[in-house]
């Protein structure tokens, strides 16, 4: 038993100084050693605080880590924990510390997930965030239970979403393009505030660049179809991205879903085969809920985001003061039902 405690401990000391040697160098690399406060968790707090990662403490699974809820001293968490066996060691190390240093960077910010620490006693670190007492979207958009939001929320979540987006493209020397934007990694607090997270795959773009060629990564149904044919990233790669999550929030469907065929269907192509077909899409929402006139301005802003080429998309910044403008009403919205 001694001998099996001792060899646990030498495991934990051996990840610490290795995942805590990688951490700093990030950070420093990042931030030139500025950065915001991160509290360190032991193993023993995360393990406690989750039951040993047990599925009841399950808050959502993505492809490669898990979202877990855990009470350390009183306060709910958070806790996400990424699958020890993903691709390469080298990948991803790389790609956790990306996690963590870009979600430490933005966590002053109050559209995205605040980071508040992390336990780097395990394999990869464990990362812990602000509880979202709301949790988490599905793939249509809706709450995770499947119940579909008020319009009103579902804007003001684009609206907040559409400000985090804007904020990674204008707030720092470097550009940075998140790359997986859409409904499952936005959390919601307690007052239905959306919440981004998920810096994974996120790349900085060099200081006065405005692209890079790099390999595709992301989620099938919103990777840019430029970045997917050339490996071309840029700005215009996220609002893409925003718009099919525009598009996922008003129609209520996934970015690929099951069409009446029986084969998949991108939602893209089904909104505009509808339209080439002359037929109305249908929005959805409680009859005391629609707001058609809004709903037609926010398709057809989601649609100049979700163009082939990214000359024709506007700005994350534009996108970002539209929705706000539409919110507030100072738009002209008509009120026809048809498209």
């Amino acid at each position: 038993m001694r001998a099996w405690r001792r060899k646990k401990v030498s495991e934990q000391r051996e990840w610490f100084l290795k995942n805590g040697s990688t951490f700093l160098q990030e950070l420093i690399a990042d931030s030139n050693g500025i950065s915001n406060p991160i509290r360190f968790f032991s193993s023993d707090q995360i393990l406690k605080a989750t039951d040993r990662f047990h599925p009841n403490c399950c808050i959502c699974r993505h492809r490669f880590f898990t979202w877990y809820k855990g009470v350390i001293e009183d306060r709910p968490y958070a806790i996400k924990k990424f699958k020890d066996s993903w691709f390469t060691e080298e990948e991803s190390e790389r790609e956790v510390y990306n996690d963590i240093v870009l979600s430490s960077r933005v966590s002053n910010h109050s559209s995205f997930l605040k980071l508040l620490g992390c336990s780097l006693e395990f394999p990869l670190p464990v990362i812990v965030f602000e509880y979202p007492e709301n949790g988490v979207l599905n793939e249509q958009g809706a709450c995770e239970d499947g119940t579909l939001l008020p319009w009103k929320v579902r804007l003001k979540i684009a609206k907040e979403v559409a400000s985090a987006v804007t904020y990674l493209h204008t707030a720092f020397p470097r550009i940075i393009i998140h790359r997986d934007i859409k409904p499952t990694n936005v959390f919601l607090d307690k007052n239905w505030n959306a919440k981004l997270t998920d810096f994974t795959i996120s790349v900085s773009l060099p200081v006065g660049k405005s692209w890079i060629m790099d390999k595709v990564v992301g989620t099938f149904g919103y990777i840019d179809p430029v970045y997917f044919s050339r490996g071309l990233v840029t700005e215009y790669t996220d609002v893409f991205s925003f718009g099919i999550f525009m598009l996922a929030l008003l129609l209520g469907r996934a970015a690929v879903f099951a069409g009446s065929d029986g084969y998949h269907c991108n939602i893209l192509d089904y909104v505009k085969d509808l339209q080439e077909r002359g037929e109305p899409v249908e929005f959805v929402g409680g009859v005391n809920d629609m707001m058609p006139g809004q709903m037609k301005m926010f398709l057809d802003l989601a649609l100049r985001c979700s163009q082939r080429w990214c000359e024709d998309r506007p700005k994350m910044i534009l996108v970002a003061k539209e929705i706000k403008l539409l919110e507030k009403g100072s738009l002209d919205c008509s009120d026809d039902s048809q498209i």
